[in-house]
């Protein structure tokens, strides 16, 4: 079994009002609700509001990866391989988008100090990513300025195409993946919410 990741969109003060021993638990529970496990359901897609037992938390099921965590990463590493070939703006942008998101770059782990400060379990596995409210309206503003000029990648990767049996062979899936992640950062931030991404 590989990594997998939930994504949920947090109402932050909430989140920092409950005790620090608990918060985990319940991003657990929220992500892994026990009345959605029926292994015959239909297959959510997109925004799940509000996601049990936090009315203060909403779910996004991406369309494409399963739950796996592997087309985000591939996607970066798509990233990592077309970007000196991205105009400028566009480079600088979606570097910043990508970066709090889903894009190793070799810069420290961005977890938010504190967030798990009192939990007594130093065996919870970290956060694949945390971002507050003000880091979300800054990734919606980078995302903004990337969206209209996300179709000037095409050329670079019919040009440097990546390497096959990759998650994320081509610019189609590259962009659908990073348009679903649009709607994650531009959904959250209309909410004044912040974003976590948990291992499950």
């Amino acid at each position: 079994m590989g990594l997998d990741i939930t994504v949920l969109a947090v109402d932050w003060e909430q989140l920092e009002r409950t005790p620090f021993e608990q918060r985990y638990a319940l991003l657990e529970d929220a992500a892994l609700p026990e009345d959605e496990l029926d292994p015959d359901a239909e297959p959510q897609e997109g925004w799940v509001w509000p996601t049990a037992p936090l009315p203060w938390c909403g779910r996004y099921e991406f369309r494409s990866t399963s739950g796996s965590y592997k087309p985000h990463f591939w996607a970066g590493q798509a990233w990592e391989d077309v970007r000196g070939h991205a105009g400028q703006e566009t480079r600088e942008h979606l570097d910043a988008f990508l970066r709090e998101l889903i894009w190793d770059d070799g810069t420290e782990d961005g977890t938010v100090p504190g967030l798990f400060a009192g939990d007594p379990d130093l065996r919870r596995p970290r956060l694949l990513l945390a971002c507050p409210p003000p880091t979300v309206s800054a990734l919606a503003g980078h995302w903004a300025r990337v969206e209209p000029s996300l179709e000037s990648l095409r050329k670079p990767f019919a040009a440097h195409p990546t390497r096959p049996g990759r998650w994320i062979e081509n610019f189609d899936e590259f962009s659908a993946l990073l348009r679903e992640w649009g709607a994650v950062v531009t959904g959250t931030d209309r909410r004044g919410w912040g974003l976590v991404g948990l291992p499950l």
